[in-house]
């Protein structure tokens, strides 16, 4: 009577039933992955693009151009753009608990910074104009550090979701076993609703930076940069709004794919749409 053997979790019989083989198991690996190679070689190249922005915006920091659009701010909102492109590799390689744990906090807490200095640059903007009138109001609230206290308000708030996150029910590395032979380990958000408040108060930040762009839109046109704010914006939305009902449709790699994309695809939104059109202006 032949003995037969119990395979362990990770193995799978053979066809022939005589051995036991172990499971294939996908996730976005580092070696022969086509999917990670695109998205390297993305993440790098305008990871690059935003340091050579930043450098020119700091070598030209006392032209009009940089000066009249809060170069300070300028300069924070390019960093984070730098750290959301870093933090696509956060998404890459096999899961294990630490990475799990930064990947959604560090592009959420990222994404919340650049989206905050395009909310405050937005307001900057349309008090500006709105503060030349005589007895205007709005003169009360020309003082730079109503932006800065505005961006270190609306981080705090995402840094203090994501500190509640991480105690309560933080990522954690899963293994599900999707179809005979392969198994897609893959990172839990451990909360599923701390996950969608991250995404609702980013949205929620970039909704009013869209809104009040929208409404300076028509100021006067000099160093106005209220038109690329909300095509930027518009783009930034779009891109997230489309990003949620394709992760929730995808698994394995392929959702991690999707959000990744999104964050490329956002973060690229805000480089070139808030920032090209200035460098074209100092540079030419």
């Amino acid at each position: 009577m032949e003995k037969c053997l119990k395979c362990q979790d990770n193995e799978w019989p053979n066809q022939e039933r005589t051995m036991c083989c172990e499971k294939q198991v996908e996730f976005l690996s580092y070696a022969g992955d086509s999917l990670t190679l695109a998205f390297i070689i993305s993440s790098v190249i305008l990871f690059i693009t935003a340091a050579v922005i930043l450098g020119t915006f700091i070598s030209f920091q006392d032209t009009p151009v940089v000066k009249a659009n809060n170069h300070s701010l300028s300069f924070i909102l390019l960093v984070s753009i730098k750290l959301s492109f870093l933090s696509v590799f956060l998404f890459l390689g096999r899961p294990v608990v630490i990475t799990c744990m930064l990947r959604q906090i560090s592009f959420g807490i990222t994404f919340c910074i650049a989206v905050s200095c395009v909310l405050a640059k937005t307001l900057t903007v349309y008090i500006a104009f709105k503060a030349t009138k005589p007895g205007s109001p709005w003169r009360r609230w020309m003082d730079i550090k109503l932006a800065n206290w505005l961006v270190f308000i609306c981080s705090s708030i995402q840094c203090l979701i994501s500190l509640i996150w991480l105690v309560i029910s933080p990522p954690y590395v899963e293994n599900i076993l999707s179809e005979p032979g392969k198994i897609i380990i893959q990172c839990n958000e451990g909360s599923v609703v701390a996950f969608y408040i991250v995404l609702s108060y980013m949205g929620l930040l970039a909704s009013m930076s869209f809104i009040v762009a929208f409404l300076a839109r028509t100021l006067p046109d000099s160093f106005n940069e209220a038109k690329y704010i909300t095509f930027s914006m518009l783009l930034f939305c779009s891109v997230w709004i489309t990003m949620i009902p394709a992760y929730l449709s995808t698994k394995g790699k392929y959702m991690v794919a999707v959000e990744i994309f999104a964050i490329i695809s956002s973060s690229c939104g805000l480089l070139f749409c808030i920032f090209l059109p200035k460098c074209y202006i100092i540079l030419f």
